[in-house]
């Protein structure tokens, strides 16, 4: 049988062989209708682009990095998930490394630099690194960063609002009525950006209700890992003034830990301790009580990451980095509600 050409696919579909080129490539600048008819050629025809000719031309590899902190943390293996599934799209390959936020690993891998290594750009989450880390890098090796650790940098920068977030989440708890409000997750220290921000965001709704925050229900946390929710909400419990009537945890694997002390004390979520959490990973829609949660558009956050790195790359237009947003939403379920 003979090979499929994208002459052959510019024909079926009516177009040019640049503009069929552009589609399979994942270039923007194309008309959603256009994009279409190329596509349908393209299943009809059973057209597969060589990639390794593609990459060699090029002078790549056709393979990214993805670094973040923790792969056994769902949201990180969750959001790698959806990384390759976008990279697939546009003729790359991720290769996944982990750092457990060693500021040494951290540094390694940003340092060595992509024309060092056998990838063409970098995606990382880092937790460890500071501007003068990234400040000895080459600019000019593809890196799009992250999450909070960095606020500004030459690097595009891709998050969510963890403050809106964080407030979000605590307004809901406030309108259920709950007046006693617990955070477990603070980290108040260099690498705890993020967590410092939904303190924020925590505090802040707070004050715009006119409630006090009572600093003692505010834990402090090493690790955002079950153990360390179950570990601050059995403090929670021994707590001298009683324990709360409601809970905002960092993260679900927080929350889930917290979840389990509870139950286990005999309490109730949420008639007595109503709960959120913040990631919304699957583990805490299977839940009993369902979680409650922040649920950051993961696909967003790796399409726009993914998007960035290729266009560094001579995929796409390059404009000047940025700090790109993803949007975020409230998931109400079981643990503030009930059934």
């Amino acid at each position: 049988m003979a090979t499929t050409r994208l002459r052959d696919v510019a024909e079926r579909a009516g177009v040019s062989i640049r503009t069929v080129s552009n589609v399979v490539n994942g270039y923007a600048q194309v008309s959603d209708e256009t994009r279409r008819r190329v596509e349908k050629a393209v299943a009809e025809l059973g057209y597969r682009p060589n990639l390794l000719a593609r990459n060699l031309k090029r002078g790549r590899t056709g393979l990214l990095a993805l670094v973040v902190p923790e792969l056994d943390v769902p949201y990180f293996s969750e959001l790698a998930r959806a990384v390759i599934a976008e990279a697939r799209t546009r003729g790359y390959t991720v290769v996944i490394d982990q750092t457990d936020g060693e500021p040494d690993r951290e540094r390694e891998l940003i340092m060595r630099g992509a024309s060092a290594a056998l990838f063409d750009g970098v995606i990382l989450s880092p937790l460890s690194l500071s501007q003068s880390d990234l400040a000895r890098r080459d600019a000019s090796d593809p890196l799009v960063l992250l999450g909070e650790r960095i606020a500004e940098s030459p690097y595009d920068h891709v998050a969510i609002d963890n403050v809106a977030a964080a407030y979000a989440a605590t307004e809901h708890l406030l309108d259920l009525g709950r007046t006693r409000i617990a955070a477990i997750g603070d980290q108040p220290y260099d690498t705890g950006e993020t967590a410092q921000l939904r303190t924020r965001g925590f505090r802040d709704a707070h004050a715009a209700r006119g409630v006090p925050v009572d600093d003692s229900l505010v834990v402090t946390t090493p690790r955002f890992h079950r153990s360390d929710g179950a570990a601050a909400m059995a403090a929670l419990l021994d707590h001298p003034d009683g324990p709360p009537d409601a809970l905002f945890c960092y993260n679900d694997l927080l929350a889930l830990g917290a979840i389990r002390t509870l139950l286990t004390r005999g309490l109730r979520v949420p008639e007595d301790v109503a709960v959120v959490g913040f990631d919304d990973i699957e583990a805490g829609r299977y839940n009993t009580p369902t979680l409650t949660t922040i649920s950051p558009d993961k696909a967003t956050i790796a399409r726009l990451a993914v998007q960035r790195i290729t266009a560094r790359l001579g995929d796409g237009p390059t404009d000047p980095p940025a700090a790109l947003w993803a949007p975020h939403h409230l998931e109400v379920r079981e643990s503030t509600v009930g059934r």
